[in-house]
């Protein structure tokens, strides 16, 4: 099963204290999900990808937009305080996203808070693919061990795991473990009355099979 979390933990995963900055975990995934929001194949699906993230960042007080320039587009990363919110008819598409606000120059004290992570050029890092390839190489071994209704499961708990963590299933926390089986298996994966009987075993079978 996973580790419980703890403030050492947290440091060594990734994640931050809470003193107002970004970790490069939480920095990971919020270009992870924009460029879903981006790659994705209707409306619908790009504005579930761009509310996960503003979840994510709205935890640190802080917000996303994309910049278009002539050398590609840019994920910016910044402190909410930094704007303020725009009128619907003075707001403009910015990179495929509605810009609901604007940056007020005379509120920012530290520049070096802001982040900027460039979209152009290769989709996802390598290391991302072999985490998918990882993951869904799981999800079949429990669908062979352990049948169909346990291998959708995990199925659901490689894409949750890869699309907002970019880590292996095997290395969820519990905090994670339960932000799966609290919002997003019921909300996302569209379980059957069979599969929501059996998801937690399910997940035990993740840990059992990838410690094998």
């Amino acid at each position: 099963m996973p580790e419980t979390d703890s403030s050492d933990d947290a440091i060594e995963n990734g994640d931050e204290p809470d003193d107002g900055e970004l970790s490069r975990e939480t920095v990971q995934r919020a270009e992870r999900l924009t460029r879903l929001a981006r790659e994705a194949v209707d409306d619908a699906e790009a504005d579930a990808y761009r509310e996960d993230r503003a979840d994510l960042l709205a935890d640190h007080d802080f917000r996303a937009r994309v910049r278009e320039e002539d050398t590609g587009a840019t994920l910016v990363l910044h402190p909410d305080e930094w704007v303020e919110r725009v009128a619907p008819e003075e707001q403009r598409d910015e990179g495929g996203e509605t810009a609901e606000v604007r940056i007020r120059t005379e509120r920012i004290e530290d520049t070096g808070r802001a982040v900027e992570v460039s979209l152009s050029g290769p989709g996802d890092p390598d290391d991302w693919d072999s985490v998918e390839k990882h993951n869904r190489d799981i999800a079949e071994e429990v669908r062979r061990e352990h049948g169909r209704v346990h291998g959708d499961n995990v199925a659901a708990f490689a894409d949750f795991m890869g699309n907002h963590y970019a880590r292996p299933v095997e290395s969820a926390t519990s905090t994670e473990v339960a932000e799966f089986l609290e919002e997003y298996f019921p909300r996302n994966a569209w379980p059957t009355e069979k599969q929501r009987a059996v998801v937690e075993e399910s997940i035990d079978l993740v840990f059992e099979v990838a410690n094998d």
